[in-house]
């Protein structure tokens, strides 16, 4: 019994040290102490931690404090995701889709589905993409409906703006411009350029709400502020049929624009 309790107290003493070295390596992360950062997480990770394991595959896979190294990526992730590590998961699911390892769009699909059933945004985003584009998987619009309004709830822009154009072009679902513009706003308003420019044209042209030249300039304005070259054309042709009066209020609406916060 005297010898259990003590195998018992080391390995209390074991996983508060690990737990204290983790402590550090996540402060180290979260502000961007990428030297102190892989320092600090090779003994939680080495120690089995999921989380140091991912924060070290992240490491590795963008040279931060360390150089850049794929295969050590790959293999930190691997650990942590197969604990369950959603960030983990998700991130395996970049490298394998975007070619940073020889690209496999199966063993991709695989891990974002894991992140996205453990209900990690990012991933359900990428697979709402994935089976809208048909990429790597046959065209499916009921799944990238599914999982981009998953995403899209957790205040995703780039699922926002997915199911703004799944909505204003009817694809797999009746197509319907409140719900477009609902959704081509929320991304907007967070900042995302291509919602801005379809938002912009939504305006412009009238479609499922009165023409509205201000409203369309603002949103031009702002994509094409952020170098979104299809939103500068698109300005320059809503400026000629647009009064001086209405251009100079639409660009004080710009500048007074403060994107929101993802919802």
């Amino acid at each position: 019994m005297t010898r259990l309790l003590a195998i018992s107290a080391l390995l209390l003493l074991i996983a508060s040290h690990a737990y204290a070295d983790f402590n550090s390596c996540f402060e180290a992360y979260s502000e961007d102490d990428f030297d102190i950062a892989f320092k600090e997480c090779k003994i939680p990770a080495e120690q089995g931690h999921a989380q140091a394991q991912a924060i070290l595959g992240s490491l590795y896979e963008h040279g931060q404090g360390v150089e850049k190294d794929y295969a050590e990526a790959i293999r930190w992730y691997i650990s942590a995701a197969e604990q369950g590590n959603s960030f983990a998961q998700n991130s395996l699911g970049h490298m394998f889709y975007n070619g940073k390892v020889p690209r496999d769009y199966a063993e991709s699909i695989k891990w974002y589905t894991k992140a996205a059933e453990q209900g990690n945004a990012d991933a359900q985003a990428q697979l709402g993409y994935i089976y809208g584009a048909g990429k790597g998987v046959p065209r499916n619009y009921s799944e990238s409906l599914k999982w981009s309004t998953k995403a899209a709830r957790q205040g995703s822009d780039a699922a926002q703006y997915n199911l703004g154009l799944m909505y204003f072009e009817g694809k797999g679902i009746p197509r319907d411009y409140s719900e477009a513009i609902k959704w081509y706003t929320r991304a907007a308003e967070q900042g995302n350029a291509s919602a801005q420019n379809n938002l912009g044209a939504i305006f412009h042209n009238g479609h499922g709400v009165p023409k509205d030249y201000i409203a369309a300039y603002k949103w031009y304005y702002l994509s094409a502020a952020q170098g979104y070259e299809i939103a500068r054309k698109n300005l320059k042709e809503l400026e000629i049929i647009m009064t001086p009066a209405q251009i100079a209020r639409a660009q004080k609406l710009s500048r007074e624009f403060k994107p929101k916060p993802s919802r």
